[in-house]
């Protein structure tokens, strides 16, 4: 399971881009609080506690405690569920947190981490890496900060599919069975020093059956002379 964590908010009443504007200025990002139960309103938090957190999360969905300061509800427990940022400089322009229940399932995506060593690599094969995500289904309580598969029993032409892999208890997906996390290829370089022998061996064989042909017109050539003599 990830780890809850505390972030402070503050209710948040100017709008439109010049009171958005000013807000950045001052080192805070503008952010709301929605949710299927309540009502959604703005707030703003600290941009350094933020990218804080998000430096030290594998995922950019974490849940989080929100304590909100001059709001009804001070304490709202809530998924990080979409965050915008610029398109060049990468700042962080706006957050939307999506208040949950503790009792209640929540829809999450959640990293992969492949661990181990293929034996297909040991033999020259490279794992490519299909899914780096995965949609999961689970109680916040059992959110995981990341999902770890073992990939080193995968031989070259091996794969590893949802329906392979084992889920942590309470956290479920709705992918299909048959989808591919990961695969074990050949290389390129391996493929093509496959096919250079493979036209070589071809080669030879042609070579001797122009030989043999060749010996056999000439001994008949002989024979015919020798009878018109």
């Amino acid at each position: 399971m990830s780890d809850q964590v505390n972030l402070k908010a503050e209710k948040r009443d100017g709008m439109g881009s010049a009171a958005v504007g000013r807000l950045r200025r001052g080192g805070k990002i503008p952010g709301v609080v929605y949710g299927s139960t309540q009502d959604s309103y703005a707030v703003q938090i600290d941009a350094n506690t933020i990218k804080e957190i998000l430096r030290n999360s594998a995922s950019q969905q974490i849940l989080v405690n929100l304590q909100i300061e001059g709001a009804k509800e001070t304490n709202k427990l809530a998924l990080i569920q979409d965050i915008q940022q610029h398109s060049i400089s990468g700042d962080i322009l706006h957050v939307d947190f999506n208040a949950v229940k503790e009792d209640s399932e929540i829809h999450a995506r959640v990293p992969i981490e492949l661990t181990g060593d293929p034996i297909g690599i040991k033999q020259g094969g490279i794992l490519d890496t299909l899914l780096h995500d995965i949609e999961v289904h689970c109680l916040p309580k059992d959110l995981p900060a990341v999902l770890q598969f073992d990939v080193s029993e995968l031989d070259i032409g091996d794969s590893l599919n949802i329906a392979s892999v084992e889920f942590p208890e309470g956290v479920s997906t709705s992918l299909d069975g048959e989808v591919l996390i990961a695969i074990v290829n050949e290389t390129r370089a391996a493929l093509s020093e496959g096919e250079d022998e493979e036209g070589e061996g071809e080669g030879e064989g042609e070579g001797e059956g122009e030989g043999e042909g060749e010996g056999e017109d000439k001994e008949g050539g002989s024979d015919d002379g020798k009878e018109s003599s």
